[in-house]
This record gives structure tokens, C-alpha cells and sequence, in this order.
């Protein structure tokens, strides 16, 4: 079997029967793109990733990128040759705005690109996820003349970037970041200080990197309100744009990380040479924390995809092998043979599982990335503003839940190959390993738990989320019309109402100010959340394909099979998001009851 083979029959489903792309087709500057033009782009898409970007995933993991004598980093065999050609192909600006140089595509194809390039080569792809954040934080804050400077080459790949915000003494609290930018007469401002976790902070595949970093002014305010953003080039630009001479920017180490190997995960050091590295202040001083969430919010989403991405890529390779590997006797098969394992019922039950998350998983941050779409380009302030409000309700739950699942499938191909599994020359393990670290990223999921229960969930007095529950409310009503989802409505009629009511007992404890009663249950929350969102995606793709099967449109057996999935989802994994309610209403009750110190050996 292939490396990853770009599963374009499920996405073209889910971006026309779940999430009605025409909607988006239909926004000013995205009308000439009909349906089979963007089929054409992601089949090609599809065909790029399948046969430059996914054959160097397991080379990739195996030699890592690996920091020279000289400081500089060298990228796996490969990986450069296949950068420029992802350049050459123009994947890098698909999404970005005509404007500044891109395809001008929407965001919702341009997420189904980062599905693939993740599911080919989730290390790999992160290099552009960075590079994507820093153009959106340029293009919503920079100057003109920083645009002018920079968002040509990042646009086009030539150029990278990053996002320089942890040290070593902060990491989630980035308010505790001691890193010092002083303002020199000519305007520019020289910063010195140490930034860990930079991935892809050096390496050989472009010919300059654009280090977005957070840094503190003199005399600026303590906390996250004193922090201030700038731009520090790999490189120092002449007056023609062109790299020149080296910034006081350098590779201290490299980690040696689980998983992503490929992806060079930065110690970083400006000033050592003195002076400090040239900076250039974006924006405002002390604004940087909120041109911080433009970046933090793209890559957000961006990481949710990861969950989904290696999820697909560890399902291919179970369902391969589940095919393939023969043993054991299937109940009712001959006795003179062994059963391939897919005819075993524990095998067919995991497998189901993972297909029915990823679907759930994929309809919900395509839906996400078609509200971003809607946000920008609807017609009137009242829909741009609705579909704000969607954005950053789903953001968290789409990053953590997905996330957090990927972790679970990629476990879940390693059990379907048994004991081969566990062996890395299967490819499964190297799943596993890499998915760990998304739960962790661009905030850690319990930090996204927290943003949920405490700035999302009383958005515009708790009306968002109950505008939400009752659009989840209709599709359930809608399955009511099939006797063969009579038990899938009555399941997401139960966790819904069992959403709202643990929403209503969140909402209680935070107008009483029991900020830890609250926080004590927000992982849980944002767990059925994303369990009962899932299930209204999946209730979405029930009723479409039952209505193309009954209109004899499409291929039977796919929409057949998508029914089964759907249904799996509805009655077989909905059902424990009211198993959660007794943890998201539990409080502190149990929590601190027990002395730290005697909770070890």
C-alpha cells in the first residue's frame, strides 16, 4: 500500500453534504469558483502529497534534522528537493488572499490542503503552519511597509517563518517571559534573550526565516499587558529586499523530542554577539498579546487538523493491514481456513471507531474553517459577526477535541496491528509518537478547556452556545423522519440536553464567581462538547446520504458505508457524553481533598 493516499471522496463530501461549500462560493471574491474547479485543485492537491510528501515521512523520522558544527540545521534526505517543489507548485499561497500575493482561495479548501500535506507528513508540515500563522499576524497588524518588506517571499514559501513566544521560565504564562527589546535611535530595536520550542527555528529548505518574537520594552507594564511583538529576520534585508548578512540569532540545541523528528525544535538565542538582534517593532508597543491570538488562533485550528490528519494516515495503514493479515477463524468461515482480521467483530468495532471520528472530526473543522470564510467575506456586519462568534466558540473545542483524539486513533492503529504494531518498520508507532505532541501545542488542551468554560461559554450572555444547541437541535429533529435513526436521535437528544444542563450548572458557578468549581469540570465539558458536536456532524452526514440514496444520486456502497459510520458514531459513541455530566458537575468535591505530598510513594 502507499505511503497516504488522499481520501477525496470523503473530503469532497464532507465540504458539499456537511458543510455546503456553495455558501462560501457564493462570498464576494470567491463566485468563480464552482464546484468542479475546486474538486480539480484538491484531486491535484491530493496527487502531490500522496506521491512528493508522504514517501519522506519514514525517512524523515528515522534521521531527523540534525544541527552542524556551524549552527546551521540539516534537513532530512529529501526534504529540501521536495520544499522547492511544494513552492514551485504554488500549495503554499493556495488560501492566502490575492492581495498579498496568494490564490485567494477560500480558508475552507485551504484547510483541506493542510489536511493532506499533515496526514502525508505531519513534521514536515509544520514548517508552512508556522510560516501561514506569521502571514496572518502581518497582514492584521504589520505596517504597509512591513507587508511590502516581507509577505511577498512568505507568501510564496520562499521565505519562512515562526513564532518565537516560550522560555525556559515561561511557558503557558508567556506573561513571564524575560526576553528585552531596546529601541535604538534609528527606530529599530536590538533584542537579547532565549526562546525554546521553535519549531522549525533554523533549518536549510529557504533562503531567510522571519521570527515573529515576543519581547519586553523598557519600563514596559508587568505581566502579559507589557509584552510587545517583533519582526527578527534569519537574515538582515539590503535595500533591495535581499538577504544579507546574518542576524545575532543562533541555534543553542536542538531537542530530542518522541516524535516529529524531522521537525527541528529550536533552542534559540538573541544578543549572544552583544549588541542584540535587530528587531523591528509590529504595531504597538505592549500590544503583542492580542497580535499574539491572530497567530495562536490560525495555528489553533491549524493543530486541530493535526488530530485529524494523523488519525486518517493511522487509519489507512490499520485498515491495509486488517485486510491483509490473516489469522484465527472468522465465526462461520470455513475450517480449513484462517480469516483475514477485518472479518473479526473486535477489529471491525475499532476500525469503525476511528472512521467514525475522523469523519466527526473532519466536519467539524471544515465547518470551523467555513465560519472563518463566512467571518470575513458575509454580506452584511450582522453575519460577519455571528459567524465571529462561532469561530471562537468552536476553536477550542475543535483543537483540543481533535486532538486529543488523535492521540486515541493513532493508539487504536497501533492495536489493530497487534503485536506488528509495536514494531516501528510497520509505520504505526511513528503515528503514535508524532500525535502526542499536538494536545500540547498552541496551548495545552486543558488551557483550551479553561478558554471554553470562561470566555467562550458566557459569550454575549451565554446566547452563543444556546444558538448553537438549539442549530443541533433542528438536524436531531430532522432524524426523526427515518425509523433506522430512531436510536441515533434519541442518543443526541440526550446529549444535548445533558450539554445544556452541564452549561447551565458552568454558567451558575462562574456568575458566583466559583471559579474552581467550574475549572475543576472544564475538561470534561469541552470532552462532551466535542462528543455531541461531533454527533450532530455525523447526524448531518446520515441525513445527506440518505438523501441521495434515495434521490439515486452517488455511489451506493460509499453512501452506504457512510451510513453505517454515521450510525456507528450516533449509537455506539454518543452515548458518553452523558456518562460525563457527574464529572463536569463534581467540582472540587474530591480534587484537593487529598495532601499532594501523600499522593506519592
Amino acid at each position: 500500500m502507499a505511503d497516504y493516499i488522499a481520501p477525496v471522496a470523503d473530503i469532497d463530501f464532507t465540504l458539499n453534504q456537511i458543510v455546503e461549500l456553495d455558501d462560501v462560493s457564493k462570498l464576494d471574491g470567491f463566485q468563480h469558483l464552482d464546484q468542479d474547479t475546486i474538486r480539480g485543485l484538491i484531486s491535484e492537491a491530493g496527487r502531490f502529497y500522496s506521491e512528493v510528501i508522504a514517501p519522506l515521512n519514514r525517512v524523515g523520522d528515522q534521521q531527523g534534522s540534525v544541527l552542524q558544527p556551524d549552527g546551521t540545521v540539516k534537513t532530512p534526505d529529501g526534504f529540501k528537493e521536495a520544499y522547492e517543489k511544494y513552492v514551485e507548485a504554488g500549495w503554499a499561497a493556495a488560501h492566502i488572499p490575492e492581495t498579498y500575493g496568494g490564490g485567494g482561495l477560500p480558508y475552507t479548501v485551504g484547510i483541506v490542503f493542510q489536511e493532506m500535506f499533515k496526514s502525508a507528513n505531519m513534521a514536515f508540515s509544520l514548517c508552512p503552519l508556522l510560516t501561514q500563522a506569521a502571514i496572518e499576524a502581518l497582514i492584521a497588524h504589520g505596517s504597509d511597509e512591513q507587508r511590502d518588506t516581507y509577505l511577498g517571499k512568505l507568501v510564496t514559501g520562499e521565505w519562512t517563518g515562526t513564532m518565537c513566544l516560550t522560555e525556559p521560565e515561561a511557558g503557558s504564562d508567556v506573561g513571564a517571559l524575560r526576553t528585552k527589546a531596546v529601541r535604538q535611535p534609528d527606530g529599530t530595536y536590538r533584542l537579547t534573550g532565549t526562546k525554546i520550542f521553535i519549531t522549525w527555528g533554523e533549518h536549510d529548505m529557504a533562503e531567510n526565516i522571519i521570527h515573529l518574537v515576543l519581547a519586553r520594552t523598557p519600563g514596559s507594564a508587568p505581566g502579559t499587558k507589557g509584552i510587545s511583538m517583533f519582526i527578527v529576520p534569519k537574515y538582515l534585508l539590503d535595500d533591495d529586499g535581499n538577504p544579507t548578512i546574518r542576524n545575532d540569532v543562533n541555534v543553542v540545541s536542538l531537542e530530542h523530542k518522541l516524535g516529529i523528528h524531522a521537525s527541528p525544535t529550536c533552542v534559540l538565542s538573541f544578543g549572544d554577539g552583544g549588541d542584540g538582534a535587530v528587531g523591528y517593532l509590529i504595531g504597538e508597543e505592549q500590544r503583542g498579546m492580542r497580535y499574539m491570538f491572530t497567530m495562536m488562533n490560525t495555528a489553533r485550528l491549524g493543530v486541530g487538523i493535526e488530530g485529524l490528519a494523523i488519525s486518517e494516515a493511522s487509519f489507512q495503514k490499520a485498515l491495509a493491514y486488517a485486510q491483509e493479515r490473516r489469522q484465527g477463524r472468522a465465526i462461520g468461515a470455513p475450517v480449513t481456513e484462517t480469516s483475514p482480521i477485518v472479518e473479526h467483530p473486535d477489529v471491525r468495532r475499532m476500525l469503525l471507531t476511528m472512521k467514525a471520528y475522523i469523519e466527526a472530526m473532519r466536519g467539524l473543522l471544515y465547518t470551523t474553517a467555513k465560519e472563518v470564510d463566512l467571518s470575513r467575506h458575509a454580506d452584511t456586519e450582522d453575519e460577519r459577526t455571528r459567524a465571529g462568534e462561532i469561530v471562537a466558540l468552536l476553536t477550542p473545542v475543535a483543537k483540543a477535541w481533535c486532538t486529543d483524539r488523535g492521540v486515541e486513533m493513532a493508539s487504536l492503529g497501533i492495536q489493530i496491528h497487534g503485536g506488528m504494531g509495536y514494531i516501528e518498520e510497520t509505520g504505526a508507532p511513528q503515528h503514535f509518537r508524532d500525535s502526542r505532541i499536538a494536545p500540547i501545542y498552541e496551548g495545552t488542551n486543558g488551557i483550551q478547556a479553561i478558554d471554553l468554560v470562561l470566555r467562550k461559554l458566557p459569550m454575549r450572555d451565554g446566547e452563543v452556545v444556546k444558538e448553537l444547541f438549539a442549530e443541533i437541535g433542528r438536524t436531531a429533529a430532522e432524524l426523526e423522519a427515518h425509523d433506522d435513526f430512531a436510536r441515533f436521535r434519541t442518543e443526541l437528544s440526550a446529549g444535548l440536553q445533558a450539554l445544556a444542563e452541564a452549561s447551565e450548572w458552568l454558567g451558575r458557578r462562574l456568575e458566583a464567581g466559583e471559579y474552581n468549581e467550574a475549572l475543576a469540570g472544564a475538561t470534561p465539558y469541552l470532552e462532551m462538547f466535542g462528543t455531541v458536536t461531533g454527533g450532530w456532524i455525523m447526524a448531518k452526514s446520515a441525513l445527506a446520504a440518505r438523501q441521495l440514496l434515495d434521490a439515486g444520486g452517488g455511489d451506493d456502497a460509499f453512501l452506504r458505508a457512510k451510513l453505517a459510520t454515521a450510525r456507528f458514531y450516533g449509537e455506539q459513541l454518543l452515548p458518553k457524553a452523558t456518562a460525563l455530566l457527574p464529572a463536569i458537575t463534581a467540582g472540587t468535591s474530591t480534587l484537593y481533598q487529598a495532601d499532594p505530598a501523600a499522593l506519592g510513594p
